[in-house]
């Protein structure tokens, strides 16, 4: 990697307070960038032959995660003056995607059928309500440490972009915790683990929550969000309990105030009957 992607990744991890994985995507997308147009530099680049790269990926998810390494390329050069006119390549049109989640009464039902006689079972049920509870990210909730729970508060050390947040847990998810811890004999810092007393993976924990609710671990993230919007919650206070550091990104959530406040009227208004 030369010294300017080096510079770059620096860049990334100590101003942008980005998350390794999207670093490494970054770092990725660029290298290939550059290993298709060598011997010329990055800082070479024209914007034509920027879309010549581009359309070589159709998805447009794909598309916009490159657009976004490139884009915050050539704005790092700009202000770092490397000399380079700032190029800005318009990102992809994608279609809404609603985020999927589920009711209070469906988790309930069905982790209510979780067999909690075994370390195993009870590891389950207090991990799903942990995620319900709390909004975690799976990738943070693997990472908590027991040292991370003080009464009702939770302490996210490794969130997303290294910033941390704390968020208050539900008496059923601690509850449920306690229990798991009582009868979890193990020698471990970490709160999650398999049957071997290792930190649980996240293929794991996937499959967990895929057994019991038919969903992925983020469905429960969703949850957590849209339960606390249909509850009448502030938006803003939504965004610092998710860790979002835009209020952009938490602006997903407001399509299910307004499908509650119809089913509301439809439900309740007198109207409804003519």
């Amino acid at each position: 990697m030369n010294d300017l992607l080096v510079a770059f990744e620096e860049y990334l991890s100590i101003v942008k307070a980005l998350g390794k994985t999207t670093i490494s995507s970054y770092i990725s997308d660029l290298s290939a960038l550059e290993t298709l147009i060598s011997p010329k530099k990055l800082t070479e680049l024209s914007t034509d032959e920027v879309l010549v790269f581009l359309a070589t990926f159709p998805n447009k998810r794909t598309l916009n995660r490159k657009l976004s390494a490139i884009n915050t390329f050539f704005n790092f050069c700009h202000k770092y003056h490397f000399e380079h006119t700032k190029i800005a390549v318009p990102m992809a049109k994608l279609p809404q995607n609603l985020p999927k989640y589920l009711d209070h009464a469906q988790i309930s039902q069905s982790i209510s059928l979780i067999d909690r006689s075994t370390q195993i079972g009870l590891r389950d049920y207090a991990l799903i309500l942990f995620l319900y509870a709390s909004g975690c990210r799976i990738s943070e909730a693997l990472n908590v440490q027991k040292s991370d729970i003080n009464n009702e508060w939770l302490k996210i050390r490794f969130a997303k972009g290294e910033k941390e947040r704390v968020v208050p847990l539900a008496q059923t998810a601690l509850k449920a915790l306690n229990e798991y811890l009582r009868y979890q004999d193990m020698q471990s810092s970490y709160l999650w683990l398999n049957y071997k007393g290792e930190r649980l993976s996240r293929i794991s924990a996937f499959k967990i929550v895929k057994k019991y609710l038919g969903v992925s671990p983020h469905v429960l993230r969703h949850s957590f969000a849209s339960a606390l919007i249909i509850g009448g919650a502030d938006l803003r206070v939504v965004q610092e309990l998710l860790g979002h550091s835009s209020l952009i990104t938490t602006q997903i959530y407001t399509h299910i105030q307004k499908q509650n406040l119809a089913h509301t009227i439809e439900s309740y208004h007198p109207l409804r009957r003519f």
